[in-house]
């Protein structure tokens, strides 16, 4: 099996990025793995911590309409680059963490993706460089309220919420070609969606370069590279769960999100 890096927070509080081994204990690492982060003695016992997100990026840099069925089933052409926006760093969740169905929705959708963190700076880089940035591939939920994307005509309000971004639960550093993307609802046994990830229009490489060429990439962010057709709607107490060849699966729980009150 691959080594999974991990992000965990302890009973006490502290943050540590470490190395999960097969009976659950953690190694810990004196700094973030894409840092030159090296294990240190200490370990973690399973009952100790907490997975959170596997890292905290800067920015999140999403494509859309990355699969060419997809791009269809949302009555559009591929794009002829890449479509590019960001999702907030507070958008980010961990795995088994909730999902918060917003009270300004009636459509709350899955979109599970392949994403990929960057391990070092990234500016101006070709598709070659660029391919030596990938630190690593982790899962990705692009939550999205659907009906608020096509309300508002772009996207910010509709992929923003807090929890829109479940990532996890670790990163591996290599991903097998043809791995393949399955996202499940509740105990349903046939995927909703299910894709290899060479499906993709624009591959890894090309998409990192194309974003570094308008911002730079800095350590730890993360890009998600787009959803497979088979995209569909959640509801308060669904269980979506998204599976990736090599590298595990992302569960989150709905809930609902209380509504603010209002001040007067």
């Amino acid at each position: 099996m691959a080594q999974r890096y991990v992000r965990v927070q302890t009973k006490t509080g502290q943050l540590h990025y470490g190395l999960l081994q097969l009976d659950r204990r953690v190694q810990i690492l004196d700094a973030p793995p894409w840092l030159k982060g090296q294990p240190m003695e200490q370990e973690l016992e399973p009952e100790s911590y907490q997975i959170l997100a596997p890292c905290a990026p800067s920015k999140i840099v999403a494509v859309g309409k990355n699969y060419r069925q997809h791009a269809a089933e949302m009555g559009g052409e591929v794009p002829s680059e890449p479509l590019l926006f960001l999702k907030p760093s507070t958008s980010v969740t961990s795995d088994q963490s909730l999902i918060f169905y917003p009270p300004q929705s009636q459509r709350v959708d899955y979109e599970g993706e392949l994403a990929l963190v960057v391990g070092d700076r990234c500016h101006d880089c070709s598709p070659e460089e660029a391919a030596s940035k990938i630190w690593g591939y982790t899962i990705a939920n692009d939550v999205t309220a659907r009906d608020l994307q096509q309300k508002d005509r772009q996207w910010t309000r509709a992929k923003g919420f807090d929890t829109f971004c479940p990532l996890g639960p670790w990163i591996v550093r290599e991903l097998s070609a043809g791995a393949k993307l399955e996202t499940f609802v509740n105990d349903e046994t046939e995927p909703r969606q299910s894709a290899s990830v060479d499906d993709m229009v624009f591959a890894p490489e090309v998409i990192v370069s194309y974003i570094s060429q308008v911002m730079t990439l800095l350590p730890g962010d993360v890009i998600l590279t787009g959803t497979p057709e088979g995209i569909g709607s959640l509801k308060v107490g669904d269980r979506v769960r998204i599976k990736i060849e090599g590298i595990g699966a992302l569960e989150n729980l709905v809930t609902q999100r209380q509504p603010a009150e209002v001040m007067h």
